[in-house]
């Protein structure tokens, strides 16, 4: 017993040591790396689709555009649930209660099963009527209700490899589920062309084999993460089979999920008002602002993934009192992420020909795609430091900062913004809406920024 007791005693100096003594680049780049890589991986998920299916006709990349709020609001539940899921089961773990941790897992399956039921009936019922709220001709209409109900319907992969996703990370292993998502993200890359286009004998599917393809990596990916969950040495191991529910156990899942999930959704809302602002203007214009979607996505998701790294230096910096050292990790996080975003704005603005051509785009499509591309990213920088900033603010328990911050970057701005401008300056105020919103978010942040230094922790 002592000689476990000296073991477990090592291991948390050692990593004591780490966090507080480890040379701090270094430090951030060991632990974002792999967060920044899956989330790259992510923004394949969000790319490849569109590219493929940009072949078939700008009707088909709207379609794209049309279905993404739903989309993207499935994803969302499934993150913020899974979320929840693993701060219950870290926390378990913790206090040494490894069965309740256990039934908390078999909870977020089930759970998992509950929300795609919801969106199985959503594209049984209800794609159909969402769809005719934005498409301005039948085979817009038809390419988009084609896509929506068959991701929807198939959701139920993407819930249950979230969960098993944060199950594994709660339990330590950080790696296998990057695998898992990258095997997801090959298969889907390599069907893509199969069953949009019919190549080897395939069936020529059109968008409807844009969205097998997805539902499919999905499901690789859910396949491999149930490999990785029983092959691996894993502190939860679930049991498949009856368990009675606990009313109390949900509800702890969703004091932290629900939250989390509010703030991934908020993006599912923006976009679908933009879209109705969008659809005054032209089907082309919602294609080009889809476009432009999947395309900053290789740009914020780095960013996104080495908060994951970044944000438990800063926590247990803050923790420790030493300021100095938390001071240090926000500078450097500050540092790298205006070089990503900086380098993206510059990709954006010397090469957006370069980019939309990536999606066959022409005539209409090509011209407001440039001129979107081009104006949009000047907001970059800016989101880099309130992204940052907000990062500082979750890793300091100032967790309603960040959803302050995150609200009015994303929406509370943006959306009335581009309404207004819209009505001024037309298509184009659209997108001037975004540097707007960016500069009027960091104003914010630096204000609450400003407070936070102010308090009793961090006076000299």
């Amino acid at each position: 017993m002592n000689e476990i007791r000296n073991e477990k005693s090592y291991k948390m100096r050692a990593s004591a040591a780490k966090m507080g003594e480890a040379p701090m680049l270094r430090l951030i780049l060991s632990m974002s790396l792999p967060g920044m890589f899956s989330m790259l991986v992510q923004a394949c998920y969000n790319i490849v689709d569109s590219i493929y299916v940009s072949w078939l006709g700008e009707y088909a990349l709207s379609a794209l555009s049309i279905v993404f709020p739903v989309q993207f609001l499935c994803i969302s539940v499934a993150v913020g649930t899974s979320v929840g899921l693993s701060s219950l089961i870290s926390r378990r773990l913790g206090e040494k209660r490894t069965e309740e941790a256990v039934s908390a897992a078999q909870h977020g399956l089930l759970l998992s099963a509950t929300h795609w039921l919801i969106f199985l009936f959503w594209g049984i019922f209800g794609m159909a009527w969402f769809c005719g709220l934005f498409a301005d001709s039948k085979q817009l209409f038809d390419a988009s209700v084609s896509y929506g109900s068959i991701v929807c319907i198939g959701s139920l992969f993407v819930m249950a490899e979230c969960s098993f996703e944060k199950i594994m990370q709660a339990g330590g292993n950080m790696m296998a589920p990057m695998w898992a998502m990258t095997a997801g993200a090959a298969v889907n890359i390599i069907l893509d062309p199969i069953m949009i286009f019919g190549f080897f004998g395939f069936p020529a599917l059109g968008i409807a084999g844009a969205a097998y393809a997805t539902v499919i990596g999905q499901a690789v990916s859910f396949i491999v993460s149930n490999i990785f969950m029983y092959r691996s040495s894993m502190p939860v191991k679930l049991r498949y089979g009856r368990f009675k529910p606990d009313l109390k156990v949900i509800a702890d899942i969703y004091q932290v999920g629900l939250p989390s999930m509010i703030m991934q959704a908020i993006g599912s809302v923006t976009t679908l008002a933009l879209n109705a602002i969008l659809i005054g203007f032209s089907s082309t214009a919602v294609a080009v602002y889809g476009v432009y979607f999947k395309l900053q996505s290789f740009v914020f998701m780095p960013v996104f993934g080495m908060n994951h790294g970044l944000m438990p230096i800063m926590g247990y910096n803050f923790g420790a009192k030493n300021i100095k050292r938390l001071m240090q990790a926000l500078k450097l996080g500050i540092i790298i992420a205006m070089l990503i975003m900086t380098g993206g704005m510059l990709v954006f603005k010397l090469f957006p020909e370069l980019l939309m051509g990536l999606f066959k785009a022409e005539g209409e499509l090509f011209s407001v795609g440039v001129k979107c591309l081009t104006t949009i990213s000047w907001c970059f920088p800016a989101a880099a430091l309130s992204i940052i900033i907000s990062t500082l603010f979750q890793a300091s328990g100032r967790g309603v900062y960040s959803l302050l911050v995150s609200v009015m970057r994303q929406l509370v701005v943006v959306v009335p913004a581009a309404y207004i401008f819209s009505r001024l300056f037309g298509l184009m105020g659209i997108w001037w809406a975004y540097p707007c919103a960016e500069l009027v978010s960091l104003a914010v942040s630096l204000i609450l920024y400003g407070r936070l230094k102010r308090t009793e922790l961090f006076k000299e």
